[in-house]
């Protein structure tokens, strides 16, 4: 298996994710890379690791997200590789619930999220994210999450 991190969705994923999809809420698992530098766009002066110019995206979008029905679920640091085999681990694990794939895509394009996005571009090496649903607890003995 190949992996490979991003920043931002190729072609072939924004088109799947404009398809229509089941009703309800979306969990996106997000396995985050940070720069060692914050690197913004435009160019301006930082003395941000990566790690902090994504951590101010982190605490605005976690507002907006509440704004647009959803909720930050989990995050935590990547301690170590319990199974499988990987070039290099992701730093950061992070979950967001959106209560449908439209509200995310909603919250995508909204100004508020353009405006904060230049935090995630310049903390980001890579990242991959998941779209995951809730199978109604059949994994888990009948309790879901």
């Amino acid at each position: 298996m190949k992996v490979s991190n991003s920043v931002y969705p190729n072609e072939d994923q924004i088109r799947g994710f404009m398809e229509p999809a089941a009703e309800g809420p979306i969990y996106m698992v997000n396995l985050l890379k940070f720069k060692d530098r914050a690197e913004y766009e435009d160019g301006r002066d930082t003395d941000l690791t990566g790690e902090q110019a994504y951590a101010i995206y982190g605490a605005a979008v976690s507002k907006l997200l509440k704004e647009f029905g959803g909720k930050a679920c989990f995050g935590a640091d990547v301690e170590r590789l319990m199974l499988g085999e990987v070039e290099e681990l992701w730093d950061k694990v992070a979950i967001a619930m959106y209560p449908s794939r439209s509200k995310m895509m909603e919250m995508m394009q909204s100004p508020r999220m353009q405006e904060i996005g230049a935090h995630r571009a310049a903390g980001l090496a890579g990242q991959l994210n998941i779209e995951t649903v809730s199978a109604a607890g059949a994994w888990l003995g009948g309790d879901g999450i």
